[in-house]
């Protein structure tokens, strides 16, 4: 299994709570520390702008909004994301094809290779 860096700052970026702690836990055990968890798009921004962190978890719905204005702040600072979604990946339309996604419900396993594969990138 691929591991991330130990110590991988991770922004969580989810609606629900318990995925989220769901997530926290995942990420705990492979190494990782949860830099900050926001759930809605205008938190996600806020936590994207004042806290450090290596990479984000990003899931594509929050409530009633999506996480494409998310996306595109990461892209245009910089910043490694990858998406997480229930549903059948990003709209085809969103400019975001070519980004990493995760599909849920994830395992431990799949959640270390991705984090590792997109920082390799």
């Amino acid at each position: 299994m691929s591991q991330p860096p130990v110590g991988t700052r991770v922004l969580i970026v989810e609606d629900d709570t318990i995925i989220a702690m769901t997530a926290e836990d995942m990420l705990e055990e492979v190494g990782c520390k949860t830099a900050a968890v926001a759930g809605s798009v205008a938190e996600a921004l806020a936590r994207a702008a004042d806290t450090e962190f290596d990479i984000v978890l990003l899931d594509l719905n929050l409530r009633d909004e999506n996480s494409l204005p998310v996306a595109q702040h990461l892209r245009d600072t910089g910043k490694r994301f990858i998406f997480a979604t229930g549903y059948d990946g990003v709209p085809a339309d969103s400019g975001f094809t070519d980004a990493p996604i995760i599909s849920k419900p994830y395992r431990i396993e799949q959640l270390a290779a991705i984090i590792a594969e997109t920082l390799a990138r």
